[in-house]
């Protein structure tokens, strides 16, 4: 197969489809248009798909024959996509013909015809035997230190997360202490703090390697640290030198657990109609307003808190980010803070943590918790983090994507109907053996988006399109692994049961996909209309 000459036509087709979409915009606005501008960037999110893909048959000297067969059936399955229908939702499906490219698309196909008209079954059945004997495609990052940190985690999560996730799961369980006094111990929550401030000061990926793994344990544990990547990187960026130098090394020892407290009951992704306020007197910052869907809202000692200290300004202008102490609550008294109640929502999966509603009615912050002393800067400080935390939830997607395939892979080789195990019918193959193909290309999107952001420049386009593909290869595997459970996967002993529900949300915490399509376009675009 000549992967090089089937990339470089899909770049044409993208290129192609950006020209189409920019024409198109000169006359109407992005939200006008919004199904042409997302489908755009489901193009070019799958074409920088393929782009990791072929890096990551280049940096195994071409592959081993099963990563050939993988990138085969990746390569066929996207232009396919690309040529005839990408599904940007269970119920919606792009084609050329929205974007009026479908001349272009029929050009694409005609150049990738002996990737598209290859003998598909008979990779799908050599993939299906090798995962069966227990053969996988590399997964080596050729760097000893990262290759030692994802040995290590591994380690870590298959005793100490994996044996116990779904009992805590059903039960509603936070995260033991003693567990994250273990993950504390690894290091794991100053993975990316400077070094100068207790932090390990390494890269996002290796950021993404740890993350992968916790999740691929439980949802639970690879956000866990979640919270403390946002904090720490809001410090870092935007804090005063004696607000790095207080909570920075308590958030990498795992002394402080931090939770984000930016969503609002009435502005969900529209964070310039926030309404929380802060107003600056004698005794500190009193905060008056509502938050949802906290993150350890309760279990936490730091709160991120995004508010509106210049209730003059309009939008985005007025917001200010609050460094918030709070004493941990307990299972008898959640919320031991004046001026603070919460109730807990009660949700399907992502548990562990616990999500809560949040009542403000004069709860005092120091004077001091101004994020970099300046007011009327959260928002863009908030921006600055939202790369990472997007890449970090691309991780987790990964993770999740990887502990369904094992599930169903598991299963359907265990699992014996008409004398034989049941991964030797096609259909419950064929699942397995596409689901390892959109982690493939998943987690080289992922790691593609860190090595990005660890290059220094900006890639919010780059972390948009790892969550938008990650979370999409999270669900449909989960998907895809309930069903070869069958009855038995509904049921609520069974783990696949947990990992659909916790697949579930990653298409919509840290930007829903739609929201990420939106930046993608208007990124590649050069829009903000």
């Amino acid at each position: 197969m000549n992967f090089d000459a089937a990339l470089t036509a899909a770049q044409n087709y993208r290129d192609v489809a950006k020209a189409a979409l920019a024409g198109r915009l000169k006359e109407r606005s992005i939200d006008a248009d919004q199904r042409a501008a997302h489908g755009f960037s489901w193009i070019a999110t799958s074409v920088a798909g393929l782009e990791a893909v072929a890096e990551w048959l280049n940096l195994n000297n071409g592959g081993t024959p099963l990563d050939q067969q993988i990138a085969t059936l990746i390569f066929a399955e996207t232009i396919g996509q690309l040529t005839g229908g990408l599904p940007m939702g269970q119920n919606e499906i792009f084609r050329p013909v929205d974007l009026g490219v479908s001349q272009q698309a029929a050009l694409l196909a005609a150049r990738c015809e002996d990737i598209l008209c290859a003998d598909h079954a008979a990779v799908r059945s050599e993939v299906a035997q090798a995962m069966a004997s227990g053969v996988m495609p590399s997964e080596s990052l050729h760097d000893a230190e990262l290759d030692a940190i994802r040995d290590q985690y591994r380690r870590f999560t298959n005793s100490e997360i994996l044996p116990h996730a779904h009992r805590w799961h059903l039960a509603n369980d936070l995260i033991p202490d003693d567990t994250i006094s273990a993950m504390a111990a690894l290091g794991t929550f100053g993975v990316c703090i400077p070094a100068e401030y207790g932090g390990l000061g390494l890269s996002k990926l290796v950021m993404c390697v740890i993350t992968e793994e916790l999740s691929r344990g439980w949802i639970g544990a690879g956000s866990l640290s979640t919270r403390s990547e946002i904090a720490g990187e809001l410090i870092s960026i935007s804090g005063t030198e004696a607000q790095k130098g207080y909570w920075l090394p308590k958030i990498a020892s795992g002394e402080v657990l931090p939770t984000a407290v930016f969503t609002e009951p009435d502005t969900g992704s529209d964070l310039g109609a926030l309404q929380t306020r802060a107003r600056l007197s004698n005794e500190g910052w009193a905060i008056e307003g509502a938050k949802t869907w906290i993150t350890h809202g309760s279990r936490s000692d730091l709160m991120t808190m995004l508010v509106r200290t210049v209730p003059e300004a309009k939008g985005y202008a007025g917001l200010s980010m609050l460094l918030v102490p709070k004493p941990r609550g307990t299972d008898s008294d959640p919320f031991p803070a004046t001026g603070m109640t919460g109730s807990e929502i009660e949700v399907l999966g992502y548990r562990g943590m616990r999500e809560y509603a949040l009542q403000f009615d004069s709860m005092v912050a120091p004077a001091d918790a101004l994020l970099g002393g300046e007011e009327g800067q959260g928002f863009k400080q908030l921006m600055r983090t939202f790369e990472g935390a997007r890449i970090q939830t691309a991780a987790r997607a990964v993770g999740v994507a990887k502990r369904a395939l094992a599930l169903g892979l598991d299963y359907a080789v265990n699992r014996k109907q008409f004398g034989q195990a049941i991964i030797h019918f096609p259909r419950v193959a064929d699942k397995l053996v596409m689901s390892l193909a959109d982690f493939v290309m998943t987690r080289e999107l992922t790691y593609a988006a860190a090595r990005a952001k660890d290059s220094g420049k900006r890639c919010d386009i780059e972390a948009g399109m790892a969550k938008l593909l990650a979370a999409r290869a999270a669900w449909s595997n989960a998907d895809a692994s309930l069903q070869i459970h069958g009855g038995n996967g509904y049921a609520l002993e069974y783990e696949i049961s947990r990992v659909l529900c916790d697949a579930r949300i990653l298409n919509i915490f840290e930007g829903a996909a739609e929201i990420q399509a939106q930046v993608i376009a208007k990124g590649l675009i050069g829009r903000v209309n």
